[in-house]
């Protein structure tokens, strides 16, 4: 058996993995866009997108959730000769073609009739499993090869997977975590616990900080809007269209709900506040998102139950049309109406959010709220740095300062802290012999292998991104 990783070593973008249980056949896990400075270290990154690694003997692609940095390479990887079945979900095989048709329309073509060719193709090629169902892989050799999906916490139909390398006693486990969520994200069931498993390729993408609870973060997100909508400007929220915006929906509505009737700030009346979703991406999957209520934990059900609208409350408005964008682009960059807008994208390096940023940032009425992981080289990681210290930022050739106040919630990540990480390990009824540290930058990888070298002394712990280092 072989695991190769062809992307999210070293960085959190680009997830991309290849098991390999015999000397034939391999599976891939993922296959993702990378993002801002991140690379494969074997050709591939942001710019350079085609496939550079054999695929000659994959048989299937394994989907452990729909964000673009570990789907968004799926049409290069049908271009380089993939036609092999593709594996997710349920809700993750509803959200996956959307997803992908909007990547063609962004990065490949605008051919209308090339993108149905190709999204027919794809919907032919994705097969839906269950959670908790064993799929057996076709793959020539004599060692079999089945995979199982388990819940993840992180978006809907977001999974880890159990992949079982052989049969009987002598079937070796491996374990790839995806991306894993918090117990307490709104919408999502919580994560499933692993009984055991013989290799666990883990993300650590939080794996040097612990975020805030889930009560915290809410009184950090109302606070953060009183002081924010005290000056009349705008509250600019990046985020991903799949997710981050439908929990963050969900959390200004309650927020809404629970201070019906008070103040917000300064004679403003909370029924006042506007609350504006400007991605017709995110508009799109949020639709997608009601349509999935089966999928919702309980709490959020029970709030349907009591006559509440989670993701289509009164005070939201959807903007969809470019030319819409651009004059509430202009009209809020000169009036003094406080509303909080949502947009993509959530690493500010796309999107419309990139248009209220060149017209907002200068201006210290308005505030800046990041609730995601902003990678390395991306804009978002640069105002998020240099923005609390007056600096600047820049969108191509254009350099922008910045004025207004910008604020970080982390508990916000959908991503697993340190503590997560660490429990998803510990409370294993079996520990694994190796665990494999992936999807995280250099520092919080290594804080997180040191922790866990600690913790589980008789566990390998490696990081494969070290064997990408000269020397």
């Amino acid at each position: 058996m072989k695991i190769l990783h062809h992307g999210a070593v070293g960085g959190v973008t680009g997830s991309c993995h290849e098991l390999r249980p015999g000397t034939a056949d391999a599976i891939l896990i993922d296959c993702g866009l990378f993002q801002g400075a991140e690379t494969s270290g074997k050709g591939a990154h942001a710019e350079q997108l085609a496939i550079e690694f054999p695929i000659d003997r994959v048989r299937a692609l394994i989907v452990t959730h729909v964000h673009i940095d570990h789907v968004g390479r799926i049409p290069y990887l049908l271009a380089a000769g993939f036609n092999g079945p593709i594996y997710c979900t349920p809700p993750s095989a509803k959200l996956l073609p959307v997803v992908l048709e909007d990547a063609l329309k962004i990065g490949v073509t605008r051919n209308r009739s090339l993108i149905r060719k190709v999204m027919a193709r794809l919907e032919r090629m994705i097969r839906p499993v269950a959670f908790g169902q064993w799929q057996a892989i076709d793959v020539d050799g004599d060692v079999p090869l089945a995979v199982q999906f388990r819940r993840a916490g992180h978006i809907l139909g977001s999974a880890w997977v159990d992949c079982r390398v052989g049969s009987g006693d002598a079937a070796r486990h491996v374990i790839f975590s995806g991306d894993l969520g918090n117990r307490d994200t709104p919408l999502l069931r919580a994560p499933d616990q692993p009984e055991s498993c013989d290799v666990l390729v883990m993300e650590s993408t939080y794996g040097d900080r612990n975020h805030e609870r889930r009560e915290q973060r809410q009184d950090a997100l109302e606070q953060v809007l009183r002081h924010a909508l005290a000056d009349r400007g705008t509250v600019l929220i990046p985020a991903f269209s799949i997710g981050r915006t439908q929990e963050l929906l969900y959390e200004l509505e309650d927020i809404l709900h629970r201070n019906q009737g008070s103040e917000a700030a300064n004679g403003l009346a909370w029924d006042d506040v506007e609350i504006i979703l400007d991605s017709p991406m995110a508009a799109k999957f949020t639709r997608l998102y009601r349509e999935l209520r089966p999928h919702w934990d309980d709490e959020a059900r029970a709030r349907l139950e009591d006559g509440r609208h989670p993701l289509n409350f009164e005070q939201l408005t959807t903007i969809d049309s470019h030319a819409d964008h651009m004059r509430l682009v202009d009209y809020l960059d000169r009036s003094e109406r406080p509303v909080v807008v949502l947009a993509a994208s959530g690493m500010c390096a796309g999107g419309r959010i990139v248009n209220y940023l060149k017209a907002m940032l200068g201006n210290p009425r308005h505030d800046i709220l990041f609730v995601g992981y902003q990678a390395r080289g991306t804009p978002g990681r640069a105002i998020q740095q240099y923005g609390p210290h007056g600096g600047y930022v820049d969108f191509g050739d254009e350099r922008i300062d910045i004025r207004a106040r910008v604020h970080t919630i982390s508990g916000y990540s959908a991503h697993a802290d340190q503590a997560g990480l660490v429990a998803f390990v510990r409370d294993m009824q079996r520990l694994p012999g190796e665990i494999r540290l992936i999807h995280g930058d250099p520092e919080a990888s290594a804080t997180l292998a040191t922790l866990l070298r600690d913790i589980v002394p008789a566990t390998r712990v490696a990081l494969p991104a070290d064997d990408r280092k000269p020397g």
